[in-house]
């Protein structure tokens, strides 16, 4: 759906990388990683918190099944504060600090 479905100008591309369903299953937890800067991530978090009766709907016809969790959506910045952690690292390793962290595998 948030490929194309979601006619929004606020969402910007993104995709979901982890769904998290509660006990009971009355509620998920859907995390969106997005491609942009913090205003696209904040304007996506709004476009998709506006579409999720919308999106809910989809979902119930989808699978066919009676329940949908109640949805909400978070920003998932995993990948960019690796990204970050990397490149610390990196810059450790070339001031020669050990950091525990092996340089190369040995045969």
């Amino acid at each position: 759906m948030l490929e194309g479905e979601l006619s929004d100008p606020r969402i910007a591309p993104s995709y979901v990388t982890d769904v998290v369903l509660a006990p009971g299953g009355k509620s998920a937890r859907i995390y969106v990683a997005v491609y942009g800067s913090e205003a696209e991530e904040e304007s996506t978090l709004a476009g998709l918190m506006t579409a999720r009766a919308y999106i809910r709907s989809q979902l119930r016809d989808r699978m066919g099944v009676r329940h949908v969790p109640e949805l909400t959506f978070a920003i998932d910045r995993s990948e960019r504060m690796t990204g970050r952690m990397d490149e610390l690292f990196e810059r450790m390793r070339k001031r020669g600090k050990k950091i525990g962290i092996p340089t190369e595998a040995t045969p």
